[in-house]
């Protein structure tokens, strides 16, 4: 059996070699998830015990996974459906269609909307609204799905968000304490994606060549649903309407587990607007591909997370980081704490970085008289690039939702989530969120 380095060391191959698989499209994400563990897992010595780790780690993200899977069931019905098609003319009317101000109200819905610190109502709600125009003008998706990530990540940063909530507790701090000092540290990220929004809108509008004159021209093509027929009648669409606001309120609220409200919003959105049974089914069939799909995905990082989680890899990987910091840098450590925060929380779960990493973190820090509460500050400054990875399941459901392949995904958005995190830990250093501590260095 390997020891602590030789596990840390083959974990951290094991994530690189799946990266690399998938952004080099040498592997699907369902295929590198499933048979990568499974060999590294062999090479760590754990063959005997990989059923169980695999089957733990599946039974872990299930409920995540049903809720996932219904959930784009339900909004992929909805979007064939055209309920979205009036808001969407209504966003074209405003913005005249231009890929600028599309953007720039993406990112801006998605903060407002992020503020509730929920990133699966926060994704559902901007794609419902905003795919179908991006689809209509032919704009590059991955644009959406960047500006919506990194918005609901800062957003994250709220006391009820849960990144925060871990942090607090893991280290024992009012949670008012850490969110404070960083809400201009929020703003600052803010400012920060719109300037990338427009950015992204100018590039996008090159792109596509269209001139002004052009997108002030531009009308929406009326409503429709996916095979070409009629939109459904008025009773339908405002039950349509009264429907999907009552699933969002009870998604808010969590009056219900999430897996029955996106299953029995489901069954209600088949019988109001096909009241043929066979017409559900045929219509069950068409949109079972993308939400099996969905779930499949999870139950794969499931696997995945499982065995580097079984295996020990995962805690070896967060102590062999904290190892290798050097003492001349306990000084530092507020920055090296938010520098190791972008890797570690993309490479593992919020729990097994903030209940078993952050601890050991603000223990070493504690000895150059730095105190934990910015230490646990620094922690979050990580969490633009956390929502990009590939072993959580909300990445897979904004994947899913917007039918893309999570490698081009982390191709295009990894960079823009480095320069958002960085953005993030100068305007901590600025504002005094985070500092340098040269006192008591030594101790």
């Amino acid at each position: 059996m390997l020891g602590t380095q030789g596990l840390a060391l083959l974990g951290f191959a094991m994530v690189g070699c799946f990266m690399l698989l998938i952004m080099a499209k040498k592997m699907s994400a369902v295929t590198a998830l499933l048979l990568v563990p499974v060999v590294f897992g062999v090479l760590a010595g754990f063959a005997p015990g990989l059923g169980k780790m695999i089957f733990d780690g599946m039974l872990q993200v299930a409920p995540i996974g049903f809720t996932l899977m219904f959930a784009v069931l339900y909004f992929s019905l909805m979007v064939e459906l055209g309920l979205f098609d009036p808001l969407v003319g209504f966003i074209l009317r405003r913005v005249h269609s231009d890929p600028v101000r599309i953007a720039i109200g993406t990112a801006l819905l998605s903060m407002g909307v992020g503020f509730d610190g929920d990133g699966t109502s926060t994704a559902l709600i901007v794609i419902g609204a905003f795919m179908p125009v991006y689809k209509r003008l032919g704009m590059n998706q991955l644009i959406l799905l960047t500006l919506l990530a990194l918005s609901a990540a800062v957003m994250n940063l709220t006391p009820w968000g849960g990144p925060l909530s871990r942090a607090a507790s893991a280290l024992h701090l009012d949670p008012s304490d850490i969110f404070l000092p960083l809400v201009p540290v929020m703003l600052a990220a803010c400012a920060g994606i719109v300037v990338l929004a427009w950015h992204l809108g100018r590039r996008e509008r090159r792109r596509l060549g269209l001139t002004r004159e052009q997108l002030r021209e531009f009308v929406a093509p009326a409503a429709r649903n996916g095979d070409g027929k009629a939109a459904p009648g008025r009773w339908a669409r405002r039950a349509n309407v009264v429907l999907t606001l009552a699933v969002l309120v009870l998604v808010l609220t969590r009056a219900a587990p999430l897996p029955v409200t996106f299953m029995v919003g489901t069954g209600l959105a088949l019988l109001i607007n096909f009241p043929d049974p066979q017409e559900q089914h045929r219509r069950l069939g068409e949109q079972a591909g993308n939400a099996f799909f969905t779930m499949f995905l999870i139950l794969c990082a499931g696997a995945f997370t499982g065995v580097l989680n079984g295996t020990g890899m995962v805690d070896a990987m967060g102590h062999a980081l904290v190892a290798v910091i050097s003492p001349t840098l306990g000084p530092y450590m507020v920055v090296v704490t938010a520098l190791v925060a972008m890797p570690l929380t993309f490479l593992m779960s919020n729990d097994a970085y903030y209940f078993g990493v952050l601890p050991i973190l603000a223990k070493t820090a504690a000895a150059y008289g730095i105190p934990p509460v910015e230490i646990a500050r620094a922690s979050l400054l990580g969490l633009p690039v956390h929502v990009f990875s590939p072993l959580m399941a909300s990445f897979y459901l904004i994947v899913s939702l917007l039918k893309l392949e999570p490698g081009p995904v982390l191709r295009f958005a990894l960079k823009w989530a480095v320069l958002c995190a960085l953005l993030m830990l100068a305007a901590a250093l600025a504002t005094g969120a985070i500092g340098f501590h040269f006192v008591g260095a030594g101790r």
